[in-house]
């Protein structure tokens, strides 16, 4: 069970970045896929969330409208597009899979199923 995330990247404000996350060892259309990220000083923050099957996606307030999720079952590969980046942006970007169907919406570890490696992105000017 293995989950890979696209390299991140230094971005100055208001540039825009697209993460993958790549499965394997699972079956990918049956899980819900979810974003989590680290915030620089504080702990496990969620962003967004994608059912499977039914594609329904979840944000936090803070990215809606502007990091749409999508996922892709053929290629067993999900994304994140990230808009309009800002400095409270900046953080290491978790990909993970639920154990079900469902989004997960969690900042506990234990609550999924794998998690990614994580992958840097830093808004800076």
């Amino acid at each position: 069970v293995q989950l890979v995330e696209s390299v991140g990247g230094l971005v100055q404000p208001g540039a825009s970045l697209r993460l993958s996350c790549a499965a394997s060892g699972f079956t990918f259309a049956n899980s819900g896929m979810n974003w989590v990220r680290q915030v620089p000083g504080k702990g496990l923050e969620w962003v967004s969330s994608i059912r499977s099957i039914t594609f329904t996606t979840y944000y936090q307030d803070s990215v809606k409208g502007r990091f749409p999720i999508s996922r892709d079952n053929a290629k067993n590969t999900m994304y994140m597009q990230m808009n309009n980046l800002q400095p409270e942006g900046t953080a290491v970007y978790f990909c993970a899979a639920s154990f079900g169907s469902d989004a997960a919406t969690s900042t506990k570890k234990e609550n999924y199923k794998c998690w990614g490696q994580g992958t840097q992105v830093t808004v800076t000017s």
